[in-house]
């Protein structure tokens, strides 16, 4: 996997996954702040092919979870295989755009309090690993996974801001 994501210039730095759950909960943050500002149009998606706000905020709260779960089964069983979310079907089946955009606030900052509790309870299971799925099946560490998923925040809040601009 590339270490540099060309949308949106982000690094990944393993050396980063110390201060991943600040991150992540300060990103989260922001993405609430969004989800709570009712001038915006938050279900609305301003091209077909890309996710509303609240779509994208419903994602992240999703994400989030399933991280924590990971994070957690890895410290049990360290190298498993993950299995994956669902991301694009999750939209239709959790009916993302019809979810109220102060629920999806809350319940995101609950999401990331929830996975960076686990992120820093790691101790010495840093270098735990599981079989990630994306983008290709691959070995990834704690580590990995930590830096991955403020990728993600980050990227998705970037998206976010995109539409609202």
């Amino acid at each position: 996997m590339d270490d540099l994501c060309a949308e949106c210039g982000f690094r990944y730095d393993l050396a980063d996954a110390p201060t991943a759950a600040t991150d992540i909960r300060r990103l989260a943050g922001e993405v609430a702040a969004v989800l709570r500002t009712p001038a915006f149009e938050l279900a609305q998606r301003r091209e077909p092919a890309l996710w509303s706000p609240l779509e994208y905020g419903s994602h992240l709260r999703d994400m989030l979870l399933v991280q924590r779960e990971r994070v957690l089964q890895s410290r049990r069983d360290n190298g498993f295989t993950c299995v994956s979310m669902g991301r694009d079907i999750r939209v239709e089946h959790e009916g993302y755009a019809d979810q109220k955009p102060a629920d999806v606030a809350r319940q995101l900052v609950d999401a990331a309090m929830l996975f960076t509790n686990a992120l820093d309870r790691l101790g010495e299971d840093w270098d735990n690993e599981m079989v990630y799925s994306w983008p290709e099946p691959h070995r990834a560490s704690l580590r990995w996974v930590a830096v991955h998923t403020v990728h993600e925040v980050r990227h998705h809040l970037r998206d976010i801001r995109g539409q609202l601009a």
